[in-house]
């Protein structure tokens, strides 16, 4: 990317996807790389810093995810759209190095590990994907009223998305609820589609007399089949970490 250049301007978006891939388009088109990328909510003005709010536009955010899996390989969009899920700072730099100079070296850019931002990239993705997966086996529905099941996680990563998409598949027929208590959003989904919105003004139904009824006989169960001279958990920490034990019905 050496001749690409470096611009005194700080960009703002809506933390969207589509709202990035809308920032790969331009900075592409204009060979040029902001200094700084933040989300406009988050973004506490400063005096020194030249800002430019980039507004979503979901056809050039269209033409860039196509251009990534036709001319960089669906590897890299896999890569980037888990790395966006990423709790990292600057995430949106890192990804959007990877991606432009992807363009330019096509699925190579995968190899280059040395380079400091697509070591980044492999990094954001793995650790995401790491939680994803932990989360497909540790999240716990509740039976609440109106025929509705209900799930809170509090996530490192922003993962609410592909682990919906998971339970999409494996409870097609079933009205469900995902929500991340870390960012205060919700996955509904109603048996046909989903959607995620701000949990805001959601109000969740109360936990079913009946789900009671089976909590209560699974932890009696948990509590009696457990061997209080075999308790290691030191050993439940490295397969369940502490900070998912919150969520869960039984008490570890």
């Amino acid at each position: 990317m050496s001749n690409w250049k470096l611009i005194n301007q700080t960009y703002l978006y809506d933390g969207t996807f589509d709202g990035f891939l809308t920032i790969v388009f331009i900075s592409y088109a204009s060979k040029t790389l902001p200094q700084k990328i933040y989300l406009e909510t988050d973004y506490s003005p400063n005096f020194l810093d030249k800002t430019l709010l980039i507004k979503t536009d979901f056809e050039k955010a269209k033409r860039v995810f196509a251009g990534i899996e036709k001319n960089i390989g669906y590897d890299t969009l896999y890569n980037t759209y888990y790395a966006f899920l990423s709790n990292e700072k600057e995430k949106e730099l890192y990804l959007l190095k990877y991606i432009c100079d992807g363009f330019d070296l096509g699925p190579k850019i995968n190899n280059r590990i040395t380079l400091s931002y697509v070591f980044k990239v492999m990094n954001m993705q793995k650790r995401t994907l790491s939680e994803c997966h932990r989360l497909k086996g540790l999240l716990r529905f509740q039976k609440v009223e109106k025929n509705l099941y209900y799930a809170q996680i509090h996530p490192d990563n922003n993962i609410i998305e592909p682990l919906g998409h998971h339970f999409i598949r494996r409870l097609p027929a079933q009205n469900f609820i995902i929500h991340d208590k870390i960012r205060d959003i919700c996955l509904l989904y109603n048996g046909k589609e989903y959607q995620i919105i701000t949990s805001n003004n959601l109000k969740i139904p109360n936990i079913s007399k009946e789900e009671q009824k089976y909590q209560e006989l699974w932890k009696l169960f948990f509590k009696t089949i457990a061997i209080s001279e075999r308790k290691n958990l030191r050993c439940q920490m490295q397969y369940m970490p502490k900070k998912y034990w919150k969520d869960l019905i039984e008490d570890p």
